[in-house]
């Protein structure tokens, strides 16, 4: 495979076209194609998701964030052993470091799974929500929009997939059942005391494809290879797509996570967005996939501080672990590192 410079800006992709002609989509699949394996990041426009629906969750999200302190606490995800609810300011770790921002974790709707001595920890993800009693219209709101981009990103996914070769319902089975799809309310809320300018670390999105929803406000960087950012400037009525680490294990390297950050807006400026994890089971085995170019696949990325697994549920936990040590050692102490 032959490596193409790192663009200047982030590629443009229509999915619209999926729906016309023959040119149309071949079109769409060598577009998808090149921005996934020389990127990993893309904007994604034609998704069919309207400004009316939008519209209904950012003002959710916004009430949401203007409640008073003690009701976004009463949803604490200090309460939950499966990271559901808030996190205050500076409660989540990305690399070892505070993460300026708060933020609601929220997923499928599905009953606690307390795994038994017999099954795997990352079961205890699979959970209830937990919603604020003053805005009722918050879980309408975040539950529909997980229900409209899981359809987005299952079509996506399969476009991806047939670009590169590949059958494109290779991984449907994978997703069959209760997929772990995942949505995080953000807030930045400018720059922290210390003057610190880390939104949020950089990182690799754990699962298959993240759908993200920003504001105007800007501060999201790509990672090139020789380690400067790509500055991505928001795109109205796009979603910004990047790819996760399974997809770069199912490939072996084919199709690369690519790290990325959040750089905190100046002064007390407020930032929001939505990211939308797009993610199979916790239990699917992620095997690999199939496709022409496999033989040209570089490998996955060696991290001995990452360490990369073809079982889902596995990459999920790893991240949540760190992400959230205060959860960790109130309900998981069992599964704390050693020190």
């Amino acid at each position: 495979m032959t490596k193409q410079p790192f663009p200047a800006t982030l590629p443009v992709i229509d999915l619209s076209l999926a729906d016309g002609s023959p040119e149309d989509r071949a079109r769409l699949r060598s577009a998808l194609r090149a921005a996934a394996t020389e990127v990993g990041f893309f904007q994604l426009t034609g998704h069919g998701i309207t400004a009316a629906e939008t519209t209904a969750l950012t003002s959710a999200m916004r009430a949401f964030f203007a409640l008073p302190e003690a009701d976004r606490l009463s949803v604490s995800n200090l309460n939950s052993p499966h990271f559901r609810g808030y996190t205050r300011t500076g409660d989540e770790r990305t690399g070892g470091s505070q993460d300026w921002r708060d933020q609601l974790d929220i997923g499928a709707e599905l009953p606690p799974h307390v795994p038994t001595p017999d099954e795997p920890a990352y079961w205890w993800l699979e959970g209830p929500n937990q919603w604020p009693a003053a805005l009722p219209e918050l879980r309408t709101a975040a539950l529909g929009w997980i229900d409209r981009l899981s359809g987005v990103a299952e079509q996506l996914l399969h476009e991806l997939l047939a670009a590169i070769g590949a059958e494109p319902d290779f991984y449907d089975h994978a997703f069959a059942g209760h997929p772990h799809l995942r949505l995080k309310l953000v807030r930045y809320p400018g720059t922290a005391p210390d003057g610190a300018g880390q939104g949020v670390g950089s990182h690799k999105d754990y699962g298959f494809i993240t759908l993200l929803l920003q504001d105007q406000v800007g501060g999201l960087q790509v990672e090139r290879p020789d380690g400067s950012y790509l500055e991505v400037p928001p795109m109205p009525g796009a979603f910004v797509v990047n790819l996760g680490e399974l997809l770069e294990v199912a490939t072996n390297g084919y199709l690369k996570a690519t790290s990325h950050r959040v750089v905190s807006p100046a002064g007390a400026r407020e930032r929001f967005s939505v990211p939308f994890f797009y993610n199979p089971r916790l239990d699917a085995h992620i095997e690999p996939l199939d496709f022409p170019g496999a033989r040209h696949a570089p490998g996955a990325t060696q991290d001995p501080a990452n360490p990369l697994y073809a079982d889902f549920g596995f990459n999920e936990l790893k991240g949540y672990l760190r992400a959230h040590p205060e959860v960790t050692r109130r309900h998981h102490t069992d599964l704390l590192p050693a020190a």
